[in-house]
C-alpha cells in the first residue's frame, strides 16, 4: 500500500503555491469572483449597444473565465494529490458550481452576437480598433451562424441537455458501478476479481491461460448484458443525429468535426489510408504469432509484450535522458524543459489516494503542471516525454498568445506530445547497441502504432458506420452491432471471427463511442507526430523553427492552418503514407532480429 504525501521529498512534488500561496487566498478569490459574476448579469441585453459595449462585455467575459480557470486548476490538482481529502473535493465542487453560474450568466452572449450584421461589425471595428484582437474569435462565431437557432430553441436544447446525456450516463453507471466481472487467476496464482483496471495487465501476461481466462470472463460478461449496452449506444447515436439535424448539418460527423472547422475529407482520407495498409498490421500479427510460438494467434494474444527485456530507468535518469533527447529542438525549448524539471512542475510519485494515470494540466496563468505515478520502466520514460510535450505546447501558446487564443484544439493536442515520443524512439534506436534492447524499443513503437493508428481507426470506422446506419433507418440491435464489429475486427487483424467469437462484444465496453467522433483524432495526431518527428530529427533548422511556430500558435488560426505551417497538410494522404513507411521499416527490422533469434 502506498504511503501518504507527508513521506514524499518536496522536490518530487509540484509547487501549487505558484498558483495560490494558500488555501485561504483561494477562498478569497472565489468570493471576489462570485461577486463579479453576479455583477456581470447586468450585461445581458446590451452586447450590441455600441462598439464599446461589444468590446467591454467580451473583455469582461474573458477576464472572468481566465480567473475561474486558475481557481479550478488549483482545486482539481489539490484534489488529485489525495482524492480522499474532503476539503479539496469541496473546493473542486465550489469551482464547478461557479463555472456553471458563469456559463448561465453569459448564455446571452452567442445569441445576441449572432444578430450582428457584417456592416455593423465593420463599423464597430473602425470605431474601436481594440476589437481587432478578437477578430478571429468573432470570425469563428460568424461561421457557425447558420447552425445557431433562435434564442427560444437554444434554451429548449440547453434545458434538455440532461435528458440528452442520459444514455451516456447510464452506460457510465452500468459499466463502472453496477457491472460485476467474474474472478480469475493472475500471474501469482491468486484468484482475483476481474476489473477494468486489471484487465490490460492480465492481457499482457506471458501465461496464455491467464490471458484466455481474463478475455473470456470479460467478454462473456458483456455478452450477458449486450442488449442493454446496445440500447444505451443506440440512444446516444440518436441524440447525436437528432442534434445535427436540428442544427441543419448533413450528418452527426459533419456537426462534430465543424466544431474544430475540420473538413470531413480528413476522416475519409484516414480510413482509406489505413485500409490500404492493413496488410502491414496483419504482417505484424504473423510476426507476433511466430515470436510467441503459437500454432494460431487469438485476439487475447495481441497485447502481451514480445520482449523479455525490462529496461529499468530511474526518474532522475529519465529526466536527464529526456532533457538530452529534446535538446534537438534548440536552446529556447530546452530552457523551458529545464524549468519544468527543476521548478517543481511535476508531481512524480504514487501516494495514498492520488489520482491514477498521468496528465499535463494548468491554466493560462499557471505553469504546465504534470501528474505522474512513476515506475522505473521504459513506458514511464515515454510518459514523461509525452506529458512534457503537452506542457511545452501549453507554455509556448500561453507566452505567445493573448488569453482568447491561449489554448489549442483537441485536434492538435496529441501532436506535440506524440512528436516527443517519436523523437525519443529515434534517439534510443540511434544509440542502442544491445540487440535485445533494440528489440524492446522496436516492439514498444510498433505496439503503440498498432494501438493508436490501426485500433483507433477501426473504432472510427465503426462509429461512423453506426451513425450512418441510424440516420438511414437501421435499428442498432445487439445483433447488428455484433456483426458489424466482428466483420471490422476480422478485416483489420486478419483473424477469423469464427476463431475469435468473443471479440464481437468489444464495442460494448468502449466508452469513446459515447464521445461523438473523438477517436479519429488519436490516429491523425499520431500519424502527424510521426511525420513531424522525422522532419525534426532528419530535417533542417527551418523544419524545427516551423514546429516551434506551431507550438506558439494556439487558437490564433484554424487548426488545419496551424499544423500546415509546421509542414503537415492533413487534408492529403502524404503524412499518413509517411507514417506507414516508418512502421514498415521498423517492422522489417524487427522481423530481421527475429530471424536472428534475438527474441529467444
Amino acid at each position: 500500500m502506498s504511503e501518504n504525501r507527508s513521506h514524499l521529498d518536496e522536490k518530487y512534488t509540484w509547487d501549487l503555491t505558484s498558483v495560490f500561496p494558500t488555501d485561504e487566498a483561494w477562498e478569497e478569490e472565489l468570493a471576489e469572483l462570485a461577486t463579479d459574476v453576479e455583477v456581470a448579469q447586468n450585461l445581458a441585453g446590451h452586447l450590441l449597444d455600441s462598439s464599446d459595449s461589444l468590446f467591454q462585455t467580451t473583455e469582461t467575459y474573458m477576464g472572468l473565465m481566465r480567473r475561474l480557470e486558475k481557481l479550478y486548476v488549483y482545486a482539481s490538482m489539490k484534489n488529485d494529490e489525495d482524492t480522499t481529502v474532503a476539503y479539496y473535493q469541496e473546493l473542486q465542487a465550489k469551482a464547478s458550481a461557479l463555472y456553471a453560474k458563469l456559463s448561465e450568466t453569459f448564455a446571452f452572449y452567442e445569441p445576441e452576437f449572432m444578430a450582428l450584421s457584417e456592416e455593423t461589425y465593420a463599423k464597430f471595428i473602425a470605431e474601436k480598433p481594440e476589437l481587432e484582437l478578437y477578430h478571429h474569435h468573432f470570425e469563428r462565431l460568424f461561421k457557425t451562424r447558420e447552425h445557431v437557432l433562435s434564442q427560444e430553441a437554444e434554451e429548449l436544447l440547453a434545458g434538455a441537455q440532461e435528458i440528452f446525456s442520459g444514455a451516456s450516463e447510464t452506460f457510465s453507471v452500468l459499466d463502472n458501478a453496477d457491472i460485476a466481472f467474474p474472478w480469475v487467476t493472475n500471474d501469482e496464482g491468486e484468484v482475483i476479481e476481474l476489473t477494468h483496471g486489471n484487465f490490460i495487465s492480465l492481457m499482457e501476461s506471458k501465461n496464455r491461460e491467464i490471458r484466455k481466462g481474463a478475455y473470456e470472463a470479460m467478454y462473456g460478461t458483456y455478452e450477458q448484458f449486450q442488449h442493454t449496452y446496445a440500447k444505451t449506444l443506440q440512444t446516444n447515436v440518436k441524440v447525436h443525429n437528432f442534434k445535427a439535424k436540428v442544427r441543419k448539418y448533413d450528418s452527426a460527423r459533419q456537426a462534430a468535426m465543424s466544431a474544430n472547422f475540420i473538413p470531413e475529407a480528413v476522416y475519409d482520407t484516414l480510413l482509406e489510408a489505413v485500409n490500404n495498409h492493413l496488410p502491414l498490421l496483419q504482417r505484424y500479427m504473423k510476426l507476433r504469432q511466430k515470436v510467441l510460438g503459437l500454432d494460431d494467434l487469438k485476439m487475447y494474444d495481441i497485447y502481451t509484450p514480445l520482449s523479455e527485456v525490462d529496461m529499468a530507468i530511474s526518474y532522475d535518469e529519465a529526466l536527464e535522458k529526456a532533457e538530452s533527447v529534446l535538446s534537438i529542438l534548440g536552446e529556447d525549448y530546452s530552457a523551458r524543459v529545464r524549468r519544468a524539471f527543476t521548478e517543481r512542475w511535476i508531481d512524480v510519485h504514487v501516494n495514498k489516494g492520488k489520482r491514477s494515470g498521468a496528465y499535463s494540466g494548468g491554466a493560462y496563468d499557471t505553469n504546465g503542471f504534470m501528474l505522474l505515478n512513476w515506475q522505473d520502466t521504459l513506458d514511464n520514460l515515454y510518459t514523461l516525454v509525452h506529458e512534457t510535450g503537452h506542457s511545452m505546447h501549453s507554455a509556448y501558446t500561453r507566452e505567445n498568445q493573448p488569453y482568447v487564443y491561449g489554448d489549442y484544439s483537441i485536434f492538435l493536442a496529441e501532436i506535440a506530445s506524440t512528436t516527443n515520443e517519436n523523437i525519443m524512439t529515434e534517439a534510443l534506436l540511434a544509440e542502442v547497441t544491445d540487440e535485445k534492447e533494440r528489440f524492446a524499443i522496436l516492439n514498444h513503437y510498433l505496439d503503440g502504432f498498432k494501438g493508436t493508428i490501426f485500433r483507433q481507426t477501426q473504432f472510427a470506422e465503426f462509429e461512423h458506420a453506426i451513425h450512418m446506419a441510424d440516420q438511414n433507418g437501421e435499428v442498432l440491435t445487439s445483433e447488428y452491432l455484433n456483426n458489424l464489429y466482428a466483420e471490422l475486427n476480422e478485416k483489420y487483424y486478419g483473424l477469423s471471427r469464427e476463431d475469435n467469437d468473443d471479440i464481437q462484444f468489444e464495442w460494448a465496453r468502449i466508452p469513446h463511442f459515447y464521445y461523438n467522433y473523438y477517436v479519429y483524432q488519436y490516429a491523425t495526431g499520431f500519424a502527424a507526430a510521426n511525420y513531424l518527428a522525422d522532419k525534426i530529427v532528419h530535417g533542417t533548422q527551418e523544419d524545427r523553427d516551423k514546429y516551434l511556430d506551431y507550438l506558439k500558435a494556439g487558437n490564433s488560426d484554424y487548426a488545419l492552418n496551424v499544423i500546415a505551417k509546421a509542414g503537415v497538410d492533413m487534408t492529403k494522404v502524404d503524412y499518413l503514407n509517411a507514417a506507414f513507411k516508418v512502421f514498415e521499416e521498423r517492422l522489417t527490422e524487427l522481423e530481421t532480429l527475429v530471424e536472428k533469434g534475438v527474441h529467444l
